[in-house]
């Protein structure tokens, strides 16, 4: 994935809240031999100091930032991370404004169950990774392919929604994590993306984290 343009991005020369910030935790669940990972976004939105031509109003954008970057000690038992969760979703700013996006597939539907019964006081959104090409809701989690959380992704830093901040503490795994993406394409017609043989974990807990945050500000992907 190119991340040449991944810190870039015209913002708004203030940072005058408009509304409450709002928090995505994506969560991302290894194995034995795989990292877990999470990552948080903030998505706010903000008045600027610049008008709009015709109707002199001040402009206003919505802003997404990466503030959190973590990759979970290998062999960490699921309650820690869920108790690492936790703590997180229970600092300020982030406590009563977040959602937990967390990682469904295979090991991760009883993580679920444990982040449920933690008392995070807020949203726990189980998705279930695919390998398919349509994402369906059962009423309770969502099952969506990895090609399109990927997609998505990409997407975002292509045209500059996503901002992360330089210097900060997980950024240098991710952005190696990022450039070590690679695309192909199935029999089928397929986008498949893969690690590239290093791990994807802070990838994919991003991926979950944006796939939320760019639904809920309605661009659907």
């Amino acid at each position: 994935m190119n991340t040449d343009q991944i810190f870039n991005g015209r913002v708004l020369r203030t940072s005058v809240l408009r509304t409450q910030a709002r928090f995505y935790i994506g969560v991302d669940l290894g194995q034995a031999q795989d990292f877990s990972a999470i990552t948080v976004i903030e998505r706010a939105e903000v008045v600027g100091c610049e008008r709009d031509p015709v109707t002199y109003e001040y402009l206003t954008e919505t802003l997404f930032h990466l503030r959190h970057a973590e990759r979970i000690p290998l062999g960490s038992p699921y309650p820690e991370i869920v108790e690492r969760v936790k703590e997180i979703a229970g600092r300020t700013p982030v406590a009563g404004w977040a959602k937990v996006i967390v990682d469904a597939t295979g090991v991760g539907a009883p993580v679920v169950d444990l982040l449920k019964r933690a008392g995070l006081k807020c949203p726990v959104i189980p998705v279930v990774i695919t390998s398919g090409d349509m994402e369906s809701s059962n009423g309770s989690g969502y099952r969506v392919p990895k090609r399109d959380l990927m997609a998505g992704l990409q997407v975002a830093f292509q045209k500059k929604r996503l901002r992360l901040a330089r210097g900060m503490r997980g950024l240098d795994a991710l952005v190696e994590e990022l450039r070590a993406m690679r695309v192909r394409m199935s029999p089928e017609g397929y986008e498949r993306f893969s690690g590239g043989g290093t791990h994807d974990d802070l990838v994919l807990s991003l991926a979950l984290a944006w796939w939320r945050a760019s639904r809920e500000a309605g661009w659907g992907c």
